[in-house]
């Protein structure tokens, strides 16, 4: 016997480049399933931000989207409003879909920083107080932006810095003893491509460092993986994914769920 279609009330995706790492349309449709809701989570891998108003324009049950790289900032020009903390940010990772006036109306808001604040906070120790935050990049801007209302100082390093940021090449033993934080935002080291890390000394990694990683796929990256020889403190990013994720759905639809680790 044929079996009956699924009925889809609303819809929410994910937009980005690429996004085979992607787990939130597994993470969200689990989540459906248990509740019991109507909803579906679809990824679209976009080659060009252009093509997100064409997305927004062919799927009228569309709720919300989330945004990952490279489209944290590129999305926001497109958007109808944004909230005061992503304003701050420069940055949106999520997109809340209404219709006003018998038309879409998008609102960007920020999740990332909070996330990453619920994951870091209980790991740190009273000699954290200065962090190394690597790449500049969309990602980066929730991280600084969380860093400043935790009155952690930091310093951006970046392959092409600019001013006030550091060189890979400056991050010499007295950057190293300095910043006892050390953060991964960018793409480098995700699946597939899991031999590569971002090329800092590790040699220079202590037992004192806390070294985290916005990347969960893999769970331990081979930045992860060096720091965890030195004796640091690791994290990856999958605490963050999951409470960035909850806070977006609280977003889209005002409903705070809760997640098992």
């Amino acid at each position: 016997m044929p079996t009956s279609k699924k009925i889809i009330t609303k819809q929410y995706g994910i937009i980005g480049h690429p996004l085979v790492h992607s787990y939130s349309p597994t993470f969200f449709n689990e989540k459906f399933a248990q509740k019991g809701l109507k909803s579906e989570y679809k990824a679209f891998d976009i080659a060009s931000i252009e093509a997100f108003p064409t997305i927004v324009q062919e799927h009228p049950l569309m709720r919300g989207f989330n945004v990952t790289i490279p489209y944290k900032q590129a999305v926001m020009p497109y958007l109808d409003e944004v909230d005061a903390n992503a304003a701050a940010i420069g940055a949106v990772n999520v997109v809340k879909v209404e219709q006003k006036d018998g038309k879409p109306y998008l609102t960007g808001y920020n999740s990332d920083w909070y996330g990453f604040t619920r994951s870091l906070q209980p790991l740190l120790k009273p000699w954290h107080t200065k962090a190394l935050v690597l790449g500049t990049g969309g990602a980066s801007k929730g991280i600084v932006y969380a860093l400043e209302q935790l009155g952690i100082e930091y310093k951006l390093a970046s392959r092409t810095p600019k001013d006030g940021q550091f060189s890979y090449q400056d991050i010499n033993p007295a950057v190293m003893q300095e910043y006892t934080i050390i953060i991964n935002t960018t793409p480098v080291g995700t699946f597939p491509n899991t031999k590569e890390c971002p090329n800092i000394p590790y040699e220079l990694i202590t037992e004192k460092h806390l070294v985290f990683d916005l990347i969960y796929n893999p769970i331990r990256t081979l930045f992860l993986q060096q720091a965890e020889m030195k004796g640091a403190t690791i994290r990856n990013g999958w605490e963050m994914f999951v409470y960035q994720a909850l806070r977006s759905y609280q977003i889209w639809e005002g409903v705070e769920w809760t997640h098992q680790f």
